[in-house]
């Protein structure tokens, strides 16, 4: 049974023979705490300064002027050119058709359905009358109703 007991404990003394002992951690940190100007127990100014000196690896892509979403409610079938006109020019579409019938509401999603998909983009229908037409450089992802229910059945169970 010694020979057991005397392993175990070469092994365990192995194991923590890399670890320092850290009594005075608490010491330490109090030392560095006293560096900092404090009212009411809060820091009034970082320890540390930015060198501005120093060249930056991060560049402005010259032509991204971010991304911009526009919502557009159409009045008649012509506006659906200048919508177009947005989707080349890589802006989000959020199209409400409220204000159309349903005949020029079906014209209107057909066509930029069409330009859509003919510039890579995507669709999805988001509401009652409601659209969003995405460029190429914008993914669109969504839930299916599939998914939904199942993920509601596992989460709305009774406990």
């Amino acid at each position: 049974m010694a020979g057991v007991s005397d392993k175990i404990k070469s092994i365990v003394g192995f194991l923590t023979s890399g670890f320092e002992n850290r009594d005075d951690i608490f010491e330490d940190m109090a030392s560095e705490m006293d560096e900092y100007p404090v009212s009411d127990n809060l820091a009034l100014e970082p320890m540390y300064k930015q060198n501005h000196s120093q060249a930056s690896n991060v560049v402005s892509h010259p032509g991204f002027k971010g991304y911009e979403v526009v919502v557009s409610e159409p009045r008649s079938y012509e506006e659906s050119v200048s919508i177009v006109k947005q989707l080349k020019e890589k802006k989000t579409v959020i199209l409400n058709l409220h204000l159309l019938d349903k005949d020029q509401a079906m014209r209107i999603v057909d066509f930029l359905c069409g330009a859509t998909h003919a510039l890579n983009g995507n669709q999805q229908k988001i509401g009652d009358s409601v659209f969003i037409f995405t460029p190429s450089n914008v993914a669109l992802s969504s839930e299916s109703q599939k998914s939904k229910f199942i993920r509601d059945a596992l989460w709305n169970q009774p406990q």
